[in-house]
């Protein structure tokens, strides 16, 4: 391909990123803009659906959880000549014409359920305005969504000015924010450099009682902030979403080729990897697969999101059949203690479910909540459940009350670098 001499780098952009790149030359928040003004000449017909994905907790707010969200709409756009809008703070705006209530909101309840655990998502009352979702008909509220959207395209023009004032103050060399240069920057940079040096390894352990813990398997993934520093410490690699998600593409990518050639002994028996489910179905991961030496894949587990998972069941069906047939382990990852409820661990194939600790679990008060998950933990199975970020002796300790043996995080760490028996709690 031909070098563009108006974009410095854009010959080593691949395609993908290239669109991303021109994307990017005109706000969204302006597209809408004149698309809605567009709508007022054509709104027989119409709805418009705001999903307020701004409002969720900041951890259900990252760019595969906004692309995945995004993709549910994806089949509805064809069918019902719609328009999908993913705004800067992280909302979806979806325009269509002719589609029926219930198409809609089968669409925005599968959404709900994929942010399950979000306190946001469980708002149900109909008594109240629906906080998650908000619907417009286009002919009887046109003035009211234009509204709406002229406030929003007005909120980002002032944060551009902003930003352009803070700019204008800054040194060149101390700008933070990311660029499509940058990323193909730093894209050939990881394609040739040693990412061993960023790569982690963090035990998963049983504690029995009060016995020292005992490493299970390793959890081997790339540290996003010692790889900043390492490569390019003067950028926010992660300040543009949508460029971070073309990013952990191709660190998927070096994973699995580190993990080929891997002669590691902390992670030669048994390890756990975290990749998507795209990955799962790419030359790289085939070729990683066909490396393995004999046995060696009862040995790896393949931790998949739950967004990634609930988003496209079918893709999910495929890739699990595919990795089971081939003797790997599969985990789903990023459960919380609410939506734990909701998951049939044997109806989906899973051979573990990851659950992230929080202080509010061991809530005294929350008797009737602590009762669902107990009962959660036992139709999921003891053994079956990984307690993670575990950063205190707390969250063993409630753990341990609800029968699980197996732990991860920052505590369990400490654990093993003191190598002695745990204290006995008097």
């Amino acid at each position: 391909m031909a070098a563009d001499p108006a974009v410095p780098g854009m010959q080593r952009l691949d395609p993908l990123t290239k669109q991303i790149a021109e994307e990017k030359s005109a706000s969204v928040e302006s597209q809408l803009l004149d698309y809605t003004r567009r709508l007022g000449r054509h709104p027989l017909g119409r709805r418009a659906i705001v999903i307020h994905l701004s409002r969720l907790r900041p951890d259900n707010r990252r760019a595969h959880h906004i692309r995945i969200a995004a993709n549910t709409f994806e089949a509805l756009v064809k069918q019902f000549n719609g328009r999908i809008f993913l705004l800067l703070n992280a909302d979806i705006v979806f325009v269509c014409k002719d589609a029926s209530i219930a198409v809609i909101d089968d669409a925005i309840m599968r959404l709900r359920y994929l942010f399950g655990d979000d306190p946001l998502a469980a708002e149900l009352d109909e008594t109240a305005p629906d906080r998650f979702a908000t619907w417009y008909d286009i002919e009887r509220d046109y003035q009211e969504f234009l509204a709406w959207v002229e406030e929003i395209y007005e909120q980002e023009v002032k944060r551009q000015k902003r930003l352009a004032a803070i700019a204008g103050s800054v040194p060149r060399e101390e700008r933070l924010t990311m660029d499509p240069q940058a990323l193909a920057e730093l894209v050939a940079s990881i394609q040739c450099a040693d990412l061993s040096n960023v790569m982690r390894r963090q035990a998963i352990c049983a504690i029995m009682g009060e016995e020292s813990p005992k490493p299970v398997f390793r959890e081997v993934y790339i540290s996003i902030a010692d790889l900043r520093d390492s490569i390019m410490p003067k950028r926010d690699i992660a300040s543009d979403r949508w460029l971070f998600q073309h990013l952990t593409q191709h660190l998927d990518r070096r994973v699995l080729a580190l993990l080929r050639r891997n002669d590691d002994q902390a992670i030669a028996q048994s390890y756990s990897i975290n990749l998507n489910i795209s990955t799962l179905l790419s030359p790289e991961f085939l070729q990683f697969d066909q490396s393995l030496r004999a046995g060696a894949r009862g040995t790896i587990i393949i931790e998949l999101q739950k967004v990634d998972i609930f988003a496209d069941l079918g893709a999910y069906i495929f890739a699990r059949d595919y990795l089971k047939e081939r003797g790997y382990r599969v985990c789903l990852d990023g459960v919380s203690s609410v939506t734990l409820s909701f998951i049939d661990r044997e109806r989906l194939g899973l051979d573990f479910i990851k659950m992230f600790w929080s202080p509010d679990m061991a809530d005294p008060m929350a008797t009737q909540r602590t009762e669902a998950f107990r009962e959660a933990v036992e139709r999921t199975g003891r053994s079956r459940l990984i307690l993670a970020r575990c950063d205190s002796e707390d969250a063993v300790r409630f753990g341990q009350s609800m029968g699980l043996r197996l732990f991860q995080g920052r505590h369990i760490d400490r654990l093993l670098g003191s190598a002695g028996p745990r204290p006995r709690q008097s």
